[in-house]
């Protein structure tokens, strides 16, 4: 009978850290990244009354509760916070404590930047990844900070290709006056310089040849007149370009002795994508429908996000957006066998698989979905549910030890 009392109390003890733990997930339903926490109980050992051949076996009540952290996926909702994501799927974010420098693994995706310039959670904990350096970003190297370049000025690159995407008019004459066609493209030098260069196409008496002029204002040399760069171009009876061919080298013009200082302008033309010419002849009006060009001036840096896959992305002010930085995810075979140690933080315990990092929606890991966070798991009808169903099994125990200390006292009574 006296066992009662243990048995009692031992479930009074371990429906007490139920609740506990209940608390604990209700006070994190809003917690982005959270994973809810459920309780397992389990019986102690039994004792065989009588023969011991177990007809009647007593129980020593409930032993101490064990908890299990349950890693499914939460919610992700769009954010506005350019610097947000959210894992959609298995991994977690790799993180080192600003302090102990130790290695940590969250699902807490709200991020920001810190004074330094690197990327960190919203608790000052430093993300891990690759950064780019001399314009590459190599994943193949260990996982270092995260650093996002702040108030940083890109430099500017010169061009070194243009291409004109157009058609000239099957219809022109060589005149007189012969007809033409002009158009331009804005280049850039290794200072960061502006220059217009025009192009114009003339029709010839030969049937489907042009003749073109490539130059640049005088105003942008410091000898002028530019010598203009000419060449032929020929078409067929089917309106394709014949000539020169896809083999042939490059037309390009060399500008030298530019006005500001910059180094000499060397600009490939590329009238091929591939195999197939970028120049037609038809009897349509003579029109670009597109152009391009390699170069672009120096740019003060507008903003940065993270996108898609856990790029970090810098648009800058000429419009260019670079990936400056990756995000490392990290698999876990048994997330719930590690530690949690506060700040949406986990740490790996002796139970817990080596983990594998690497790159997202790579080798099992997840997807991070960037402008998004991940919500709590933390179900309040369920919780709610639970701590009624636990506030009883209190009660009840409660009311064993009650019942068991009347009984005592009766025994005892019996002497008298």
């Amino acid at each position: 009978m006296f066992t009662s009392f243990s048995t009692a109390l031992s479930a009074l003890g371990a429906h007490t850290t139920a609740i506990d733990v209940v608390g604990n997930n209700l006070a994190n339903l809003n917690t982005p990244g959270y994973k809810a926490s459920v309780v397992a109980f389990s019986d102690l050992v039994t004792q065989s009354l009588g023969a011991g051949l177990g007809e009647t076996q007593v129980g020593f009540g409930v032993a101490r509760p064990t908890t299990i952290r349950q890693f499914s996926q939460g919610a992700i909702q769009a954010s506005s916070g350019p610097l947000d994501v959210a894992i959609q799927g298995d991994g977690f974010l790799v993180v080192r404590d600003p302090n102990s420098d130790s290695v940590l693994y969250t699902r807490g995706g709200n991020l920001q930047v810190n004074k330094a310039g690197s990327l960190v959670t919203a608790t000052g904990f430093r993300l891990q990844g690759w950064n780019e350096v001399n314009g590459v970003l190599d994943t193949t190297q260990p996982p270092t900070d995260v650093s996002v370049p702040v108030g940083t000025l890109r430099a500017p690159v010169a061009t070194t290709n243009i291409s004109f995407d157009l058609n000239l008019d099957a219809s022109a004459t060589a005149g007189p006056p012969a007809t033409t066609f002009s158009t331009s493209i804005e280049v850039f030098d290794s200072l960061g310089g502006s220059h217009t260069v025009s192009v114009t196409f003339t029709k010839t008496a030969n049937p489907g040849e042009w003749t073109y002029g490539m130059s640049v204002p005088d105003a942008d040399l410091t000898t002028p007149p530019f010598t203009a760069v000419t060449g032929t171009v020929q078409f067929d009876s089917l309106g394709k370009m014949s000539a020169p061919l896809v083999t042939d080298p490059k037309p390009g013009m060399v500008v030298t002795g530019l006005s500001n200082g910059a180094a000499d302008l060397s600009i490939a033309w590329s009238l091929f994508n591939g195999p197939t010419p970028r120049l037609t002849q038809f009897s349509e009006s003579s029109a670009v429908s597109a152009n391009s060009q390699d170069g672009f001036a120096a740019a003060q840096l507008v903003r940065v996000g993270i996108g898609d896959g856990g790029r970090v992305l810098a648009q800058y002010s000429n419009g260019q957006q670079v990936a400056v930085g990756q995000l490392a995810m990290a698999s876990i075979r048994n997330p719930e066998s590690m530690i949690a140690v506060g700040n949406n933080n986990y740490q790996l315990s002796a139970r817990t698989a080596l983990p594998a990092v690497g790159l997202p929606d790579t080798g099992g890991r997840g997807k991070i979905m960037g402008g998004a966070v991940e919500y709590s798991t933390v179900d309040i009808a369920r919780e709610f549910t639970n701590l009624i169903v636990l506030q009883r099994g209190y009660q009840a125990n409660a009311k064993v030890v009650t019942a068991v200390d009347e009984i005592s006292q009766d025994t005892i009574n019996l002497k008298r």
